[in-house]
Order: C-alpha cells, then sequence, then structure tokens
C-alpha cells in the first residue's frame, strides 16, 4: 500500500504537482503513509466482525490544478498505483518461479504466494471505477460528459458505496476479482513458458 500511494505521488510530481513532496509523502517511512482509519481501525474492524479484512493507506495529495495534461494527467496519477502493485506481484512471482519457492509449501513459499496475491488483489480491487478508487480516475478520462458529473456527483460518498459492496456482496466482488487474478496469473505463467 505504502509503495502504491508513493507512486501516486512520484507520477503526480513529475507532472508538476509537488504536494506529496512538500508534505513529505515521496518517501519509504511507512509511518507517513498510514491512515488511523483505513490503515488500522477499518481492519481490524472487519477482522472482529468476521467480515472480508481491506484496508488503505492515507491517499497521497494530489492538487489537480498543478497536473499536466489535465485529466489524462491525473489516470497517469491513478494508473500508477494499481501498476507499482501488478509489477510487485510479478516481481515477486519471477523470484518465487525460477527458485521454485512459489512451489514449496514451507514458509518462503506462503510469503510469496501472499505477496502476489495481497499485490494483485490490492491492484485489482483499487481498478474499480467508483470515486475515489484509481479506476474512477482512469473512467474519467475517457467518459462523455454526462458520466463524469456522476462520478462527480459520487466523490463524496463513492467509499461508503464501495464498503457497501463488500459488505454486502463479498462472493460477487470476489468471484470478479478472482476471475481477474487468475487471469492475470495465467498471463504471468505465459510469459515464464508454462502455460
Amino acid at each position: 500500500m505504502m509503495l502504491h500511494e508513493l507512486a501516486h505521488g512520484w507520477v503526480a510530481y513529475k507532472l508538476g504537482d509537488d504536494t506529496a513532496k512538500t508534505e513529505g509523502r515521496l518517501t519509504l517511512n511507512p509511518f507517513k503513509h498510514l491512515d488511523p482509519v483505513l490503515s488500522v481501525a477499518m481492519p481490524l474492524l472487519l477482522f472482529l466482525s468476521g467480515g472480508p479484512i481491506f484496508g488503505g493507506a492515507k491517499p497521497v495529495p494530489i492538487d489537480t490544478r498543478k497536473l499536466k495534461h489535465g485529466v489524462w494527467g491525473m489516470a497517469l496519477v491513478a494508473i500508477a498505483g494499481p501498476l507499482t502493485n501488478f509489477i510487485l506481484a510479478f516481481l515477486a512471482f519471477l523470484l518465487g518461479h525460477f527458485t521454485g519457492w512459489l512451489y514449496d509449501p514451507g514458509v518462503l513459499g506462503a510469503i510469496l504466494t501472499d505477496f502476489v496475491f495481497i499485490n494483485l488483489g490490492f491492484g485489482i480491487f483499487n481498478l474499480i471505477p467508483i470515486p475515489p478508487l484509481d479506476g474512477s480516475r482512469v473512467l474519467y478520462a475517457v467518459a462523455p460528459d454526462g458520466v463524469r458529473n456522476i462520478m462527480e456527483g459520487m466523490e463524496r460518498w463513492g467509499i461508503i458505496l464501495v464498503m457497501i459492496l463488500v459488505i454486502l456482496v463479498p462472493g460477487w466482488l470476489s468471484m470478479i476479482m478472482g476471475g481477474a487474478m487468475n487471469g492475470i496469473l495465467d498471463f504471468f505463467y505465459w510469459i515464464v513458458g508454462v502455460r
């Protein structure tokens, strides 16, 4: 999650917005990216209630007025987070595949497998096109004005809709995310010549 947010801030900085840099968010210090609600309270509450566990890091501040390329600049900033998760998942997959650890039922195999699945899950989840998730920023760049207006109206309460989806229809969400994960994993295996 930390690298995901750092990627947003870094791309924004490269596109002219220094907000994350001036607020000390272009750092590998995990404490700068922790959010009391998203990183601690929500995952703990979901764990204690037996619900699906998810959370997040403190969103990196972005000043869209400073970004080059308008909505396309924001789309690039948004896609940087999930792309970082997919790259991390792929690197862990490669390490595990070529060392054999990915197929080892021991501790290293479990850690690498979890690392791959957590990053894939985080990347896929963030691509859901509901504000304020990253997928909504990408959709906004290509959407007609009518859809943009709806998305702008959802901005304030979109996270509540996301939480409702996670809590009320976890099976549907799991099915979609599981299918996407399997597709990406098949692609990883195809790259290394297994399938």
